[in-house]
């Protein structure tokens, strides 16, 4: 691309979120769900943001920031995720569908359930990212006694392992749905970033792709991580897990950071940097969208959208 074409792009800091049959649209100051429900029609909830770094200006300095939005993130994609679920349960009558946390929780049920997903799904991404690779990485690590060495070789396994994984999932029909909404997120954006009226036409045209995506974010925390805990060295088992729980947030801190830096910039050298986190889009996480959930995307990202086009610069 041009560099007069890359200069006129307005980079913006909407972000979004691929939901069942639905996409969330992150924006300065609100959240925007939309779902096509079973009749076709189009929902779309927005919601006001309030996070810690709108509240509390500590927040907002570097690497704090990372680890905040980190575990703010979490939370919003997770709620968002149970709202978009909700349109799709089966209708079952009210006692019969009744689950064990409303019946525990009564009224605080939703939060309940929240929290125990989010849990769930920290514990999991712990186990499988942090504590198999260096298990594995124990067992083949033969005669090599070089930490460095060692925290690559268990970087790698952690990479190989999360690649498995998405591809896996990529492969099941459920998700593959939720990856072509996560297209339809990319695609929209695109179009909003080089200034062309939302319509479905107008959104076909551009890639699925996206370098400031949260998959990318991702892959960068692997990349850092093997940096990061070289410094520790190759310690006793546990200890060594405890030291890769307790530095998860610095990793994420300083992959953020990253990650903001290379999405500012148009250089070669940052292109090069965001270039694995493109490819595991394109070949696991990211689908070709059809217009109907282009449409949903675009409702989401209008409702989104400031007034003023610098608030939402990246």
């Amino acid at each position: 691309m041009k560099k007069d074409k890359l200069e006129n792009i307005h980079k913006t800091s909407i972000g979004g979120q691929a939901l069942i049959e639905g996409v969330m649209m992150r924006g300065p100051k609100n959240i925007a769900i939309a779902v096509r429900k079973p009749n076709k029609e189009i929902e779309v909830k927005v919601d006001k943001l309030n996070t810690l770094a709108m509240r509390h200006k500590i927040f907002r300095m570097p690497f704090l920031r990372g680890m905040i939005s980190l575990i703010e993130s979490l939370s919003i994609g997770t709620k968002a995720l149970m709202y978009s679920a909700e349109f799709f349960e089966d209708d079952e009558p009210a006692e019969a569908k009744q689950t064990w946390t409303q019946k525990i929780f009564k009224d605080k049920a939703a939060d309940a359930e929240m929290f125990f997903t989010l849990a769930i799904s920290i514990v999991l991404a712990v186990g499988l990212f942090m504590v198999l690779p260096n298990i594995i990485a124990s067992f083949i690590k033969g005669n090599i006694t070089n930490s460095i060495l060692l925290n690559l070789m268990e970087g790698l396994v952690r990479i190989i392992i999360f690649l498995i994984y998405i591809i896996w999932v990529s492969k099941l029909d459920d998700v593959r749905r939720v990856f072509e909404y996560h297209g339809a997120e990319h695609k929209t954006i695109h179009c909003y970033e080089h200034g062309e009226e939302l319509t479905i036409e107008n959104v076909k045209k551009y890639p699925i792709l996206h370098a400031r995506c949260g998959t990318s974010f991702l892959f960068m925390v692997m990349i850092v991580s093997i940096l990061v805990l070289s410094f520790f060295g190759w310690p006793n088992p546990i200890l060594r897990i405890l030291i890769r729980i307790l530095m998860f947030p610095v990793i994420a801190g300083i992959s953020y950071e990253i990650n903001r830096f290379i999405g500012r910039s148009d250089s070669k050298a940052c292109y090069y940097l965001s270039y694995p986190g493109l490819m595991v889009q394109k070949f696991a996480t990211v689908k070709e969208p059809d217009g109907e959930q282009i449409e949903v995307a675009i409702k989401s990202l209008l409702a989104v959208i400031p007034e003023d086009r610098e608030a939402d610069k990246w």
